[in-house]
């Protein structure tokens, strides 16, 4: 039966142990395959989550341009989170920037769908490219 390492076993205590090792600069005992493996997972988490952040953005957009007579307090206060949310991401993480205009069409297909199923209405209702740039997007006073 092979061994199974701690990342496995217990992958809180390998974080700890891997914390610790780097303290103590006895860079020989890491787990260097493991580590790369991790720090790929979180960089590939935080460009997920500006996409699902934007995503429920853009569709709440939508409902509020395309749905006018059934806005909500809901809606505006979804928006103003994601806004807040997606500025604190992109400050935080300012090398997701250039990334943002390949991410906006990705979450414009996953706000379509959440549009779609939320409302009823088809997306072929909505336009075929994102109608919001991700300036009026984050912009606090751009209510369209």
């Amino acid at each position: 039966m092979a061994v199974t390492k701690l990342h496995d076993r217990d992958y809180h205590a390998w974080t700890r142990q891997q914390i610790d090792l780097l303290k103590m600069n006895r860079l020989t005992e890491l787990d260097v395959e493991y580590l790369v493996e991790e720090l790929d997972d979180m960089g590939g988490s935080t460009r997920r989550e500006l996409v699902n952040r934007l995503g429920v953005l853009l569709a709440h957009l939508l409902k509020w341009r395309y749905q006018a007579a059934q806005r909500s307090s809901s809606w505006r206060g979804t928006i103003k989170e994601q806004r807040r949310k997606l500025d604190r991401l992109l400050r935080e993480n300012p090398s997701l920037r250039p990334l943002t205009p390949e991410k906006i069409q990705d979450a414009y297909g996953d706000a379509l769908a959440l549009v779609e199923k939320e409302t009823g209405l088809d997306e072929r209702h909505f336009p075929a490219d994102c109608p919001f740039t991700l300036e009026q997007a984050l912009d606090s006073e751009y209510w369209p």
